[in-house]
């Protein structure tokens, strides 16, 4: 017989427990005289007191059979009713236990956060493989890892024996020939045809788990809230999908009472419920069994409960499962500085932090931290984020965070002090990075660049990364001077990206800090920032209000750029109302200002934006010439954004004109100056000119392709809003092209695109396209529906010269779907309506003709 090694002695030492250690017997490689347990088939062994009480040298087994006794293979609980939404984590495990998987000794470690539902997926897989017939029966040991005394090896073998049928006199008295003897009786088992599988459940380390790997053709399935090196395939498990989380409440529910119907009657409540709870199983559970104690208490009530305050985890308490005490034993098993860092993750505002700003938090090198993140995810207190270098935490973990940090931090001033130095070290980070990529991503050219970023690629994808925890934080140290930088930090990428909601959200925080700190130079630059917002959201009339404000504030100051500044702003607003004589003074008046401080960049701003207003006004020739003006001034000055700009604000004038192949050079040119400035943006602005100029001009595939390379471009720039548009584009080529299927699908995704942006404006547009496409394919209803969303909407916007249009729309599918004269003309003179609104007195006008043709011809 070979020797075993000296396996089981490691174990004994690595727990520290006592034993007869495995020695070499006899002379120098004389391997006949094996040691304890070393090479020795313990099957149906019994262990007599002389064996028992050596220690130290060689001794004596007695063998003996013994009849047979009741084993425990066949213990495994049913599964909880509400178990649910875990095919997905359940089906790669059954494909390593399978038969025929080709593994020998299939070994699997579900490993995550504590109250993630381990033990029951564990029990599901056991369930499973003996409904399938592939095993012969599941052997269940709670290795209690976290407990604060955990299972030692030999007390886990000890049980597992027990549960074989093992009478307790037969079990050898030490952890290493417990090992030996319990792999030797598998083996046995094994051999007359039995398959087991293990369940090994609840361990804290991979030193719990090793002794007790059975041999093939035996399997495992062990389960952790840390991450077991060397021990079979991991699998983490994460918290469930929304609408499973949901269905798991409904079960728990309906379980206890099959009439309680409060999920399905507050769906919407059930979803807040679920948010509270992260999805997490057990606190979902906990949850359902509050709820049905109280069976009268609504959803919305107890949603309500679990998001106030600082006190959720006291909710997800029902008297006998507490998810506090659940997170508090992973962390009482951490080391101290471990400890140390999980509190301080609590401080970062954002949703995740990356390797470099838990650097900054900490004051550690980031090899080094990177090492402490690693293994606060190897307890599952942590996640690693989808982007290499990102860390996340759930969002119950960090309401215990921040619990164990006010814990820490009450009567020890050391530690305030040390964390609040740790916070303004984090905080400073993220604004001297947002303030080093604002100098990238502004086009203003009035900014120097950062050495913070390389270009300005590479500052969007740190912004993109870290713009939720920059506005998460800006919120968290209001009212302060780092809020207000990481604001105006903000300002250019926001309107870059299109985030509306999140830009009026910043602009409005700015300005509210800045009032409490008394600054008063800065706030009309806040106002300012407020007005972009309100506009690019189409409320007008406010944005107007906070630019006046602002140049008002800005006259008082002296400051002659910011007041220039705010008319041509309050101007381009003014254009947006269809004010388009005001429009042009505002202009004016800030040209002149820009005049007097000699600013070019300004006066060819103005002059670009006074050519928009003129071609709004129908006025094409005199807005081509001040386009020009425009363009020659950014030419002196070697500003080729503005360049660009100018091109195309021509292209769209010529393209009005009617000068299809002038306008097609014009924005090849601007794609052109947008390319050399490497503006991915820019191209794709002008790849979508391209392709609605190629659509006047009839050359519809070529148009496909223009807007399908736009498309790109914006997924490139990480646009939605412009992928949106192009989308929408795309459509409307499909239907000249009468492919109105297709046309459709390219609406629908547009829809999708604008209301993953949150821009309910361009869906209204899409909704309006979408109802032509249906009128086209004659399913008038669906088109009556869709007119109707894009109507009420544009109206709901204020934006009338839209709701005219969309109304003319709706006349024309109620009319092809056979509505009554007086609903379609009622529908006609809405749009005369809307468009007198609007001041355009011409579709105004075609707008009554229509409606009295439809009375005439009822008449």
């Amino acid at each position: 017989m070979s020797p075993v090694g000296a396996k089981g002695n490691k174990s004994k030492k690595r727990n520290g427990k006592s034993g007869v250690p495995a020695q070499r017997s006899g002379a120098r490689g004389a391997a006949s005289a094996p040691g304890p347990g070393q090479g020795s088939d313990f099957a149906g062994s019994r262990f007599t007191g002389s064996a028992a009480q050596q220690y130290g040298q060689q001794y004596n087994t007695f063998v003996q059979q013994y009849a047979p006794a009741p084993s425990a293979l066949d213990a495994l609980q049913a599964l909880p009713p509400e178990f649910t939404g875990r095919d997905e984590d359940l089906a790669p495990l059954l494909d390593l236990l399978a038969p025929d998987s080709g593994t020998e000794r299939p070994v699997a470690v579900v490993a995550g956060m504590g109250g993630v539902g381990k033990t029951t997926l564990a029990h599901a897989v056991g369930h499973e493989v003996l409904k399938r017939g592939w095993f012969t029966g599941v052997l269940l040991v709670d290795l209690r890892g976290y407990d604060p005394q955990p299972a030692q090896p030999e007390q886990s073998l000890d049980a597992l024996l027990r549960r074989l049928g093992v009478q307790p006199e037969h079990i050898p008295p030490t952890g290493a020939d417990r090992e030996v003897f319990y792999r030797s009786h598998l083996a046995e088992r094994g051999r007359k045809g039995e398959r087991l599988l293990v369940i090994a459940d609840n361990a804290s380390s991979a030193a719990q788990v090793k002794p007790l790997l059975p041999p093939a053709p035996h399997a495992m399935v062990a389960t952790s809230r840390r991450a077991l090196p060397g021990i079979g395939r991991p699998r983490t498990l994460h918290q469930l999908q929304p609408d499973d989380a949901v269905a798991l409440l409904a079960l728990a529910l309906r379980e206890a009472n099959p009439e309680d119907r409060r999920v399905e009657e507050d769906r919407e409540a059930a979803e807040r419920v679920a948010t509270a709870c992260g999805c997490l199983p057990l606190a979902l559970q906990i949850v359902a069994a509050l709820l049905v104690q109280d069976p009268d208490q609504p959803l919305a009530e107890r949603a309500e409960r679990l998001a106030a305050g600082n006190g959720r985890l006291d909710s997800i308490n029902d008297g006998e499962r507490d998810l506090r005490a659940v997170f508090g034993q992973t962390f009482d098993g951490l080391l101290p500085q471990q400890q140390d860092l999980f509190r301080m993750l609590s401080l970062n505002a954002g949703p995740d932090i990356s390797t470099p700003a838990a650097a900054a938090l900490t004051h550690h090198t980031e090899t080094a931290i990177d090492n402490q993140l690693g293994q606060l995810a190897a307890a599952h207190l942590i996640t690693r984020g989808t982007t290499r270098g990102r860390w996340q935490m759930h969002d119950l973990l960090r309401d215990y965070a921040v619990e164990q940090t006010q814990a820490h931090l009450k009567g020890n001033r050391t530690a305030r002090r040390k964390y609040d130095q740790a916070r303004e070290r984090l905080t400073a980070h993220y604004v001297k990075r947002a303030e080093g990529a604002r100098t990238h991503i502004d086009l203003s050219d009035q900014l120097q660049p950062s050495p913070e970023f390389q270009d300005r690629e590479g500052a969007l994808r740190w912004v993109d990364g870290e713009s939720g925890t920059l506005i998460a934080t800006a919120h968290q140290e209001a009212p302060s001077e780092a809020s207000v930088r990481l604001c105006f930090a903000l300002t250019e990428y926001l309107q870059y990206r299109e985030l509306r909601d999140e830009a009026l959200a910043i602009a409005a925080l700015s300005l509210d800090s800045l009032r409490s700190l008394g600054d008063r130079l800065n706030e009309p630059s806040a106002w300012s920032h407020l007005g972009y917002a309100l506009r690019d959201l189409h409320r007008y009339d406010e944005a107007l209000d906070a630019h006046t404000t602002a140049r008002g504030l800005y006259e008082r100051l002296g400051d002659t750029f910011g007041f220039a500044k705010a008319w041509e702003n309050g101007g381009s607003v003014l254009e947006a109302l269809h004010r388009f004589t005001e429009a042009l003074e505002a202009h004016a008046t800030a040209r002149g200002l820009y005049e007097q401080i000699d600013d070019v960049r300004g006066q060819a701003i103005t002059w670009n934006n006074t050519g928009i207003t003129l071609r709004s006004l129908h006025r094409y020739e005199e807005a081509l010439a001040v386009h020009a003006t425009a363009r020659e001034l950014c030419e002196g000055r070697g500003d080729t954004n503005g360049q660009a700009n100018a091109l195309s604000s021509t292209g769209i004038t010529l393209q009005r004109l009617a000068r299809f192949d002038e306008a097609l050079v014009v924005h090849a040119t601007a794609r052109e100056l947008y390319e050399v400035r490497g503006d991915t943006h820019g191209q794709a602005v002008a790849w979508n000119n391209t392709g609605i100029t190629l659509q006047d001009l009839g050359r519809y595939d070529e148009a496909l392709a223009a807007h399908a390379t736009a498309r790109e471009l914006y997924e490139a720039a990480g646009d939605t809003n412009g992928q949106a548009v192009t989308a929408n584009n795309t459509g409307i080529t499909l239907q000249d092209l009468g492919r109105y299927d297709e046309a459709l699908a390219a609406h629908a995704t547009a829809r999708d695109l604008n209301q993953a942006a949150g821009n309910t404006h361009s869906q209204a547009i899409t909704w309006n396209n979408t109802g032509t496409a249906l009128r086209a394919l004659h399913r008038h209803g669906e088109a009556v529906a869709a007119g109707r969303r894009a109507a009420e909407a544009f109206e709901s916007f204020a934006d009338f010269t839209r709701a005219g249009e969309a109304l003319g729309e709706l006349a024309t599918s109620l009319e092809a779907g056979g509505a009554g004269a007086d609903e379609v003309r009622a529908t006609w003179l809405r749009s005369a309506g809307a468009y007198d609104r609007a001041g355009a007195t011409v579709k105004r006008d075609e707008s009554r003709a229509k409606a009295e043709a439809v009375g005439s011809a009822a008449g």
